[in-house]
């Protein structure tokens, strides 16, 4: 069985080849280190004091995100040729199959990258890429959105007791979505812009109502069972992701909606989703903030007892990641010298954790500690 981190039992044959079993044992969880290196580059580009090598240093983790994505996303379809009866079983996993969602989070982040990044490094060719890249990502992020939440209802075993906040992960990718289409909308033609934008908003709803459903549950759960064992520890971090995007996401549409419907004939209505992604951003931003607090109290709990590492341990970086880019955005558009502020400190602990954990995940590999199991069994 796969345990609830997500790490594999090591069961395989001993006669196996090495390469062949890591291709068996990779799995979709490992996407999670693209989203939290992407939203690094991303974080370390928005960050509001101006210090020497910054830009080169978040323009080098995307083009290393690039790097890895491709590298995963060629051992994974290796995985699915290789050992496709076990590969189709992710769908019967409670817990597996929701790391299906961290792919196209992990390529938004990229898709982001080639928009901040892009046209300086390669030209005006990146928005081009970026476009292309962004309708693959919607319709990963949409399948993961509904497929996923209908084998939970139709294939897979869960109970409230055994309820953690990976449940989130194939849903907020919907919304990271959201975000990249809202990014690249300013770049297109004006028609094409205000379609794209009320899509966007189409994509927010997708998931954040749901998303926001989800930690209500989590809320229940946790005040009836407790804090969950210390191998899913981690996940308490993963709350803060949907709220720190949807956050996000109304305040990067908000800024494109006025000349979006404007260039419609909606003069009127732009300037009102401004209005209500700017209140709306706050008003998340300050939800989020309560789940920040709580994560950093449960994390200490843990720390009591003893944190083992794993995969899960990059929940760390993507949420941390998103909500302080809401919190710089909101300093961009307020004005507020606060949110600025802090928004730099949640960046400089973003960096701190991605290198505490990419650190660890390097060890690990060179011990192939986290190849260390076949592919995917029932649970």
């Amino acid at each position: 069985m796969i345990t609830l981190d997500g790490n594999l039992p090591p069961i395989a044959p001993a006669t196996a080849a090495p390469r062949a079993a890591i291709v068996r044992n990779f799995t979709p969880n490992w996407f999670t280190v693209t989203m939290g290196t992407g939203v690094l580059a991303l974080a370390l580009d928005r960050f509001p004091v101006a210090v020497p090598g910054m830009t080169g240093l978040a323009v080098g983790l995307w083009l290393a995100n690039i790097g890895l994505f491709t590298l995963f996303g060629l051992l994974y379809a290796a995985h699915w040729l290789m050992f496709f009866d076990e590969a189709r079983r992710i769908f019967d996993h409670p817990v597996m199959s929701m790391f299906c969602g961290a792919i196209p989070m992990g390529l938004a982040t990229i898709i982001n990258g080639f928009v901040a990044f892009g046209p300086a490094v390669i030209g005006p060719a990146a928005l081009s890429i970026a476009w292309g890249l962004w309708w693959i990502d919607v319709a990963m992020a949409v399948a993961c959105g509904l497929a996923i939440p209908y084998f939970m209802f139709t294939r897979q075993g869960h109970s409230m007791a055994r309820l953690t906040a990976v449940w989130l992960l194939p849903v907020v990718a919907a919304e990271v979505a959201a975000v990249s289409g809202g990014l690249l909308v300013p770049h297109l033609a004006p028609a094409q812009g205000f379609a794209v934008l009320i899509f966007c908003y189409v994509l927010w709803a997708w998931s954040v109502p749901l998303a926001l459903a989800i930690l209500a549950l989590l809320f229940l759960r946790l005040a009836l069972h407790k804090l969950p064992e210390r191998a899913m520890g981690v996940t308490a971090w993963l709350a803060l992701g949907p709220i720190g995007t949807g956050a996000l996401g109304l305040l990067v549409l908000g800024a494109a909606a006025p000349d979006a419907f404007a260039a419609a004939g909606l003069p009127a209505v732009g300037k009102t989703a401004f209005g209500l992604g700017l209140l709306g951003g706050v008003v998340l931003w300050g939800y989020a903030s309560w789940w920040l607090a709580l994560a950093v109290l449960k994390t200490i709990h843990y720390l009591g007892e003893g944190l083992p590492f794993n995969l899960g341990w990059w929940g760390f970086t993507f949420p941390l990641g998103v909500f302080a880019l809401a919190t710089l955005a909101l300093g961009q558009a307020t004005g507020l010298e606060a949110f600025a502020a802090a928004g730099a400190v949640l960046v400089l602990c973003l960096a701190a954790l991605w290198a505490i954990v990419a650190a660890r995940t390097v060890a690990a590999v060179a011990r192939r500690s986290r190849f260390a199991g076949p592919g995917l069994r029932p649970a």
